[in-house]
């Protein structure tokens, strides 16, 4: 697995694990293009980046930085299910995949989803799955996974 590597010279993007300095770089903003991400504190989010950091290789949160402006253009993260299925086995969960509007279409999602499989692959894991939206179900397919079964969700808030 590649990291810290630029992914094109020209265009200065990086990919790489999240660092603690990446809410500067707006990562959090990004996530809200995603989905409700209410504004963090910086006191709240150094203490999940800690949390996150504790757990190693068991949670990945990959980013794409724009080096030339210093603002993370694409995120996706993974954490690893460890099973007694399959003599003990792990699945990866691939979560909160998404690239900037301004920068969609130079193929990041493809490289985020790249880097999240790999670490999968590389602990260990026999699958990676993810829950998406029906619009965005081709851009899967692309990437390699196919459709499985029906998504269920309970809501508590």
């Amino acid at each position: 697995m590649q990291t810290g590597l630029p992914l094109n010279e020209a265009c200065n993007l990086q990919v790489r694990k999240l660092e603690i300095s990446d809410k500067s770089k707006g990562f959090v903003e990004l996530l809200q293009q995603l989905t409700v991400c209410n504004t963090i504190s910086d006191e709240d989010f150094q203490m999940r980046f800690q949390e996150l950091s504790s757990l190693g290789d068991d949670h990945v949160i990959c980013v794409i930085e724009d080096t030339s402006c210093g603002k993370i253009v694409a995120t996706g993260s993974v954490f690893i299910e460890k099973k007694f299925l399959r003599n003990c086995s792990k699945v990866g969960h691939i979560e909160d995949v998404v690239v900037d509007r301004d920068s969609r279409g130079m193929r990041l999602g493809k490289r985020v989803l790249s880097f999240l499989t790999d670490h999968a692959r590389s602990v260990g894991c026999y699958k990676v799955i993810l829950d998406c939206s029906n619009e965005n179900k081709a851009f899967y397919e692309k990437c390699g996974f196919k459709r499985k079964e029906i998504q269920m969700v309970k809501y508590f808030i």
